[in-house]
């Protein structure tokens, strides 16, 4: 496995890439954090630095931080439970600039009882923007939470609301 460091305008963003694609995007205000969450989170895993190759790699996560209307074109490496790989799946459909709700998400899947199950499935999620967690509200229109701190969340809704808007 491989890692690379760089910064964005979300902040320091971590990616985390094997040879079955891309396993985890975290952000953080310091870069020390994401070093040690590399540590945490694959504790047994042989990871070293990405090297120049896989620079292109780092620079596209980078973009799609930055513009989630991006497409990435890498395979994504997501490990859950079938239903929270379904709530991912969901989730990637949702367009930059549009929200919907924990339990319109679990209506959607066709769970309509399952609103903790979506939100714990938010939670779990580690792909941070590509697996955009972030456009899953409360009912009452209130942020909930976000793994990667709430004000980040707010900050991604705004960014792509207005990007939304200039589309339009």
């Amino acid at each position: 496995m491989h890692y690379g460091i760089a910064h964005s305008a979300l902040g320091w963003a971590l990616a985390v890439w094997s040879e079955q694609g891309l396993r985890s995007v975290d952000l953080s205000d310091q870069k020390e954090q994401l070093l040690h969450w590399i540590k945490e989170r694959f504790p047994t895993q042989n990871i070293s630095p990405a090297d120049g190759q896989d620079a292109e790699l780092l620079k596209k996560i980078v973009t799609v931080l930055e513009n989630p209307e991006t497409p990435l074109d890498h395979p994504l490496a997501l490990e859950g439970t079938a239903f929270q790989k379904r709530v991912w799946q969901a989730l990637q459909s949702i367009p930059p600039g549009q929200t919907i709700t924990y339990s319109e998400l679990a209506t959607h899947l066709g769970e309509p009882k399952a609103v903790r199950a979506v939100a714990n499935a938010c939670g779990a999620n580690q792909l941070a923007v590509i697996v955009p967690c972030h456009r899953v509200v409360r009912s009452d229109g209130g942020l909930g939470g976000y793994r990667w701190g709430i004000e980040r969340k707010q900050a991604l809704l705004n960014r792509e609301a207005k990007l939304a808007a200039i589309v339009s």
